[in-house]
């Protein structure tokens, strides 16, 4: 079915062995950013919980961070997977990648420590280079940032010189290749220091908004390009010409797009016009995202190989235009942002954006893979645990997005709009039912989330063992 040759069942590359190490530290990672985010919002119920002992800022950067490091795992992950199948050989430069992999991996350890050992101090430049960047999302230290860039650097190193000793390239390669030098240089864009604050969140919004929309959008686009070519035998031709539609989409109206950060900085009116107009297109590549979802899946009846990996495809292509594309929209116009910004509803797009467009890509991969390891080569692959896994981490999501939501429009319908941004309307918005009745809902929808975590482990351990069993007991009898 697939357009592209696999090696013989349980027979991998090199850089798919590798592959798999960079799922199961990103399925790992992903564990630690739910029982963190669980703290996080225990701790919004009783602010004393663990309090002097783990407090909430650091709860909160290590549940971000973990996010960001997971997610860009599991997609790097994904095409050390499938670049072997793409070129058809082995990737160039493969021990460099297990060195720079195994040096991430200490590195993040050691972040991570530091984080939970050090977690108040002098703001120099000793703290700015060994413990704590200080930027919202971006905290790791210097000397972290530029491991980052390195390993990037040999990621591309990776990628381009396995091409050219291919002597192949294909639409996909070409824009993985593009996008992968845009991932490298606009992540040193949050390494510059100014004094200048509006400056430097200019800049850091450049990170936080190029660098892992733009650059992580299209690197989605690759990876779930290949994966629809697996899953459902989707023509290359069909894949690419959305692929290149999706590219012109996103930076053509994702750079400008970017304007809606900048209305409240201090940066200069006009970006308000800018902002406003360009983030409004914004979601038109999520839909055609969708629409090229909806075709395939049309096209084919949903025939596939791999049923939860279909099915997490799904969740990404509609989470994707729904998380990122309506959740955004809704507070993107300079008109409501005035009101909305800085409340809960934010956090409400980042939950849900991150779910729909990262989170079903990397799962999605995982299975893809998991489908390959060893003699666990099942077609159609399937389990009875999978569908729950997928219900109570959707279901737990989508309560998690409602919480904050409501809370969200609690704060600025009262905080904003109505008692204009007094300290009695903070008190007000902080103390008022709509907004403390959320917290426990989040809590609650935040446990469901970690046992449909759970479940997922247990089918990634497990699924097509059993029947790959009754199959040899067969066989034998």
């Amino acid at each position: 079915m697939s357009t592209f040759a696999h090696r013989q069942p349980g027979e991998l590359y090199e850089s798919q062995k590798l592959a798999i190490w960079y799922f199961v530290v990103a399925i790992a990672l992903f564990g630690a950013q739910i029982i963190f985010g669980l703290l996080l919002a225990y701790q919004y119920i009783d602010p004393n919980f663990l309090y002097q002992k783990l407090s909430f800022m650091t709860n909160r950067t290590v549940h971000l961070n973990a996010m960001i490091v997971w997610l860009l795992v599991g997609m790097m992950g994904g095409v050390y997977w499938f670049l072997p199948i793409e070129t058809g050989r082995e990737v160039v430069g493969i021990k460099l990648a297990k060195f720079i992999w195994w040096v991430i991996v200490g590195g993040v350890g050691v972040v991570v420590l530091v984080y939970l050992l050090v977690q108040i101090g002098p703001g120099t430049a000793f703290t700015l280079w060994f413990i704590n960047e200080g930027r919202e999302y971006i905290e790791a230290p210097r000397w972290a940032d530029f491991a980052i860039v390195a390993w990037v650097a040999v990621f591309l190193f990776n990628v381009v010189a396995t091409t050219l000793a291919a002597r192949r390239i294909t639409g996909l390669l070409g824009v993985l290749i593009f996008d992968l030098v845009a991932l490298g240089a606009l992540y040193t864009a949050g390494m510059h220091y100014t004094v200048n604050v509006t400056m430097d969140q200019y800049l850091w919004w450049w990170v936080v908004h190029l660098w892992v929309e733009a650059t992580w959008e299209v690197l989605v686009g690759v990876v779930m390009g290949w994966s629809l070519m697996y899953l459902l035998g989707t023509p290359r031709k069909l894949i690419e010409t959305w692929l290149f539609l999706e590219v012109a989409l996103v930076f053509g109206t994702g750079i400008l797009g970017l304007g809606h950060h900048y209305f409240w900085i201090g940066t200069p009116e006009y970006w308000i016009g800018l902002g406003g107009f360009f983030s409004a297109l914004e979601p038109l590549p999520l839909v055609a995202m969708v629409v090229h979802a909806v075709y395939d899946a049309g096209a084919h009846r949903l025939h596939t190989i791999n049923k939860p990996a279909m099915m997490w495809a799904v969740t990404q292509a509609f989470g994707n235009f729904i998380g990122a594309g309506v959740w955004g929209f809704m507070q993107t116009l300079p008109q409501v942002n005035m009101y909305s910004h800085g409340t809960q509803l934010a956090a409400a797009h980042g939950h849900f954006a991150f779910f729909g467009a990262y989170v079903g890509t990397v799962l999605t991969l995982v299975y893809i893979a998991v489908q390959n390891i060893g003699k666990r080569v099942q077609i159609p692959l399937g389990s009875k645990l999978w569908p729950w896994a997928w219900g109570l981490l959707v279901f737990g999501i989508i309560g998690i997005v409602a919480s904050f939501t409501i809370s969200g429009f609690a704060q600025t319908m009262i905080e904003r709009a109505e008692l204009g941004s007094t300290w009695n309307a903070y008190i007000k918005s902080y103390t008022h039912p709509w907004y403390t009745n959320t917290h426990w809902w989040r809590f609650w929808m935040g446990m469901l989330f970690f046992l449909g975590y759970v479940l997922l482990v247990w089918d990634l351990l497990t699924i097509g063992r059993r029947r790959t069993a009754n199959a040899a007991e067969g066989a034998h009898d």
